[in-house]
């Protein structure tokens, strides 16, 4: 079975694709990317809640290659901060943002601050393509009213922790580097890996997807 991960992002293309090839009932599907789909159309996010962006993502590209997709959204929530910077994480320190300048961002927004709680939240969204093969995907993409339909299946898997004072590790992407999750003592990205591919929000929601395939 071929499986489109909507992502142009090789950080979540390793991840998932590492969590994926650790599931041995899974191990039979041949996973592509828009890597594999560079005509592919550009996704604006722009829902309200992590479940319509992920289920837009994987509905519009699922219509696009004509095969499931599988698309997440993800965000992280600091309570100090009123649950920001949420559906807005990759796009709040600005569009072309590095990792580096949204970690700064956050860091001084939490400057003095005492409370440092946090979670990472990510929807994963399995679409099935349109089923009217007839249909120029190619070239028209009608968007439904709304991403979530019943050909579209969404999970949520959320990990809790906390904010630190300063970035260490070298692994993952993002805001790996400031968020300790909770019962441990290192940062998403000095755990590494396989730990995190265990804990984290991802591979929560990654699981719960798996059941639908």
């Amino acid at each position: 079975m071929k499986l489109v991960l909507a992502t142009r992002n090789l950080g979540k293309v390793n991840e998932l694709t590492s969590m994926l090839n650790t599931n041995r009932q899974h191990r039979n599907i041949q996973l592509l990317s828009l890597q594999d789909f560079p005509n592919a159309p550009e996704v604006i996010e722009d829902g309200e809640t992590y479940e319509e962006n992920a289920a837009k993502k994987a509905t519009v590209i699922a219509d696009y290659t004509g095969f499931r997709t599988l698309a997440d959204d993800a965000g992280i929530e600091v309570d100090e901060l009123d649950g920001a910077p949420g559906v807005h994480s990759k796009r709040w320190a600005g569009e072309d943002a590095t990792d580096a300048i949204r970690i700064q961002k956050m860091l001084e927004a939490l400057r003095g601050k005492v409370n440092r709680k946090a979670r990472f939240v990510a929807a994963i969204a399995i679409a099935e393509p349109i089923s009217d093969k007839s249909e120029d995907k190619h070239n028209k993409v009608n968007p439904p009213q709304s991403y979530i339909t019943d050909r579209v299946q969404v999970v949520v898997g959320k990990c809790e922790g906390h904010i630190t004072h300063t970035p260490s590790g070298n692994s993952g992407f993002g805001y790996d580097p400031i968020f300790v999750p909770n019962g441990y003592d290192k940062s998403f990205a000095e755990l590494g890996d396989v730990i995190k591919n265990q804990i984290s929000h991802r591979s929560e929601a990654l699981r719960l997807a798996l059941k639908l395939l």
